[in-house]
């Protein structure tokens, strides 16, 4: 797998996810069991292993959350991100104060459990189109305050990023179009005014419903073009028809797309697919935290 960088905006979502994450499980009191059950100085150490087979998302989180909890010299990665797993392989080494380490368990299994278990959905939609000219992308259908993080996860199953959010490209969308109803074409009007007000070089995509509309996007010069919940057959037109017109224009395809249906949209050639499923219904990656004694 191709390194993928833990970028400044991934850590930043870690640190004030962590101190959520943290003050929910422990509610500024600590972790009664372990503190009732383990003496102050004991120490232990553990293993992060994966129970299901999968690729790997949030080493670097692991690392953060052991530090949160003064555990950062104890901590060794054995995997890496991107990394595919199978069930039995160790993931990670924590050591130290064994109320710290029963105290971020929890929190620790959450962050990596989700983001691999996007990094293994992705992983699974890409592997679906191999052979294809088609990448497969994000949406911005994630979880409120994960967003840096899950498009992360993304990358780490060899997926690409959409947007990260409406501050950084321009895509029109149905409900824009209906509120500019009223012009003679307002494809085209959108289209200009995002070309007029929009900071130079911003990407402008604009989501269109049938081919209709997308004839007249084509004359419009958008960057993208957004093809939604066509078929396979009316897909393949669509890409006849932009490759006749204006080839330089991107085709993406999006809409109900699921595993099953990805190659056939693929093999129609358009240049990507967007699926929101990557980050709003991946299963979580089965990880377990296993005691392996004293250090």
């Amino acid at each position: 797998m191709t390194f993928v960088e833990f970028d400044p905006a991934a850590q930043r979502n870690t640190e004030s996810l962590l101190e959520l994450a943290v003050a929910e499980d422990l509610g500024g009191i600590g972790d009664l069991t372990a503190e009732s059950t383990i003496p102050a100085g004991g120490k232990g150490a553990a293993r992060f292993v994966a129970r299901r087979d999968g690729v790997l998302a949030g080493i670097p989180v692991l690392a953060l959350t052991a530090a949160r909890f003064g555990l950062a010299n104890g901590f060794h990665a054995i995997r890496k991100d991107g990394d595919r797993v199978k069930p039995g392989d160790p993931i990670a080494e924590i050591s130290g104060l064994m109320r710290e380490i029963l105290a971020m368990e929890r929190t620790a299994l959450n962050f990596i459990q989700r983001l691999s278990g996007i990094a293994s959905l992705t992983d699974r939609f890409v592997a679906e189109t191999e052979g294809t000219r088609t990448a497969i992308f994000d949406t911005r259908k994630t979880t409120p305050g994960w967003r840096a993080l899950e498009k992360y996860a993304v990358r780490c199953g060899g997926g690409r990023n959409h947007r990260i959010g409406l501050y950084d490209a321009v895509l029109i969308k149905d409900n824009h179009l209906a509120w500019l109803a009223g012009h003679a074409d307002p494809i085209q009007v959108a289209i200009r005014s995002a070309r007029d007000h929009a900071p130079a070089g911003t990407i402008v995509e604009i989501e269109v419903d049938n081919l209709d509309q997308l004839d007249q996007a084509l004359v419009c010069q958008p960057d993208i073009i957004l093809v939604d919940n066509l078929g396979p057959s009316d897909l393949a037109e669509a890409k006849r028809r932009r490759d006749a017109t204006a080839p330089t224009i991107l085709l993406e395809a999006s809409g109900g797309v699921t595993l099953e249906t990805v190659r056939s949209l693929a093999e129609t050639g358009v240049d990507r697919i967007s699926v929101g499923a990557l980050t709003h219904s991946a299963p979580a990656l089965d990880i377990g935290l296993d005691f392996i004694g004293n250090p």
